[in-house]
């Protein structure tokens, strides 16, 4: 076991982080490293790390076992680890036949302990990926796709059955959704939990099927979304649309649908945080001189004065003509990288212009100066 890392590690929280805390953290990494979001090496495996660390700590009782023991506490193959378990007296208090199945299911052959439940239980989320331009990021948008959702049958409303008295309680399990069978061990015996095969853990048993869904309880429908992507949307951020996530169990509402955003490049513009920066090209003559300029953003042309003797490579900011605050906060600005561009065919007549101007002296005087700062050195 010590190539696991320790669950709490893994969820980034305390020990004594509540329920609550535990389950919001699993939430969020599970959405972030989930297989078909993350198609980054390794994800899988974080989310399958992420995974078996909520089982434990989810479980109050393999929590506290884990908390006493360690990975002993709760490995199949430990046979007992953490020194037999003597916290529990030998088992000597205990009769045959007492329900410890909650505590040792791992131990004897039942794998890893889930919850079952027979009441609604809600459905898992989907998660689904829709590509913008770069332009629909700044401007928003709305958009339409269309998806198969699963959704509660109209004429039985879920429950599978013809009419509403054609549901009745299981008769195996009485209406729990779990069986116990009795399983010898070396210590004695002990009583094991495991769902109903009649009603499959719903507790429930069908008279006459809807003839609507055949019992399912539930219809494919075709449906039409439309998402409204905000202005200032970034690529990777997700939108959530209520209710079309897998469908339900027992009659418990869908999942929810996430739809993760992936906005396309542009040629002219990239995007940091909320600013967006662009680089334009200045000859050397406007490097030199200034000039006044039509500078494109994401919102048009605004007139931007260039100062005399601009570097290449140095920065400019139109304040607000960047992305908007998705959180109402300031607007992001546009960044201008200039790009002096040297010339590679020049007319006689320039040559001779640049002739004239290296005689005065002025482009000799800036290596000059290096050299006497070189050799100071």
């Amino acid at each position: 076991m010590a190539d696991k890392r320790d669950p709490y590690e893994v969820l980034g929280v305390s020990k004594s982080a509540s329920a609550d805390e535990i389950k919001k953290a699993y939430r969020t990494l599970a959405k972030k490293y989930h297989p078909d979001i993350n198609h980054e090496p390794g994800a899988e495996e974080k989310f399958k790390e992420v995974q078996e660390s909520y089982d434990i700590l989810s479980d109050e009782k393999k929590k506290s076992l884990y908390d006493q023991y360690g990975f002993a506490g709760i490995d199949p193959q430990a046979g007992g680890g953490a020194g037999g378990f003597g916290g529990f007296n030998g088992f000597g208090g205990f009769d045959g036949g007492v329900d410890l199945g909650d505590i040792f299911s791992s131990f004897f052959g039942g794998g890893t302990r889930q919850r079952r439940t027979n009441g609604p239980i809600k459905g898992e989320d989907k998660f689904v990926k829709m590509k913008i331009s770069f332009m629909d990021s700044v401007n928003g948008k709305k958009n339409e796709f269309s998806i198969n959702v699963d959704e509660p049958c109209s004429h039985c409303h879920g429950t599978g059955a013809e009419k509403a008295n054609d549901v009745c309680s299981c008769t195996r399990c009485n209406g729990s959704g779990v069986v116990y069978t009795v399983q010898q061990t070396i210590m004695g015996q002990f009583r094991q939990q495991t769902t109903c095969p009649e009603c499959h853990g719903t507790g429930k048993t069908i008279k006459n099927k809807c003839q609507h869904c055949n019992g399912n309880g539930y219809e494919t429908n075709k449906r039409t979304i439309e998402v409204n992507i905000p202005s200032g949307i970034a690529s990777g951020q997700q939108l959530r649309i209520e209710g079309k996530g897998e469908r339900g169990i027992n009659g418990g509402p869908n999942g929810d649908l996430y739809v993760q955003i992936i906005v396309g490049d542009d040629p002219f513009f990239t995007r940091e945080g909320n600013d967006i920066h662009v680089k334009i090209p200045l000859t050397f003559a406007d490097a030199a001189l200034g000039v006044k300029l039509d500078v494109p953003t994401v919102y048009g042309d605004v007139e931007v004065t260039i100062p005399s003797g601009i570097q290449d490579g140095q920065m400019l900011r139109i304040k607000g003509k960047g992305f908007k605050s998705l959180r109402g906060g300031v607007n992001g600005d546009q960044i201008i990288h200039i790009d002096v561009r040297t010339p590679t065919k020049l007319t006689k007549e320039q040559k001779e212009l640049f002739e004239k101007l290296r005689e005065t002296g002025s482009e000799d005087s800036i290596f000059d100066k290096f050299k006497k700062k070189f050799k100071k050195n």
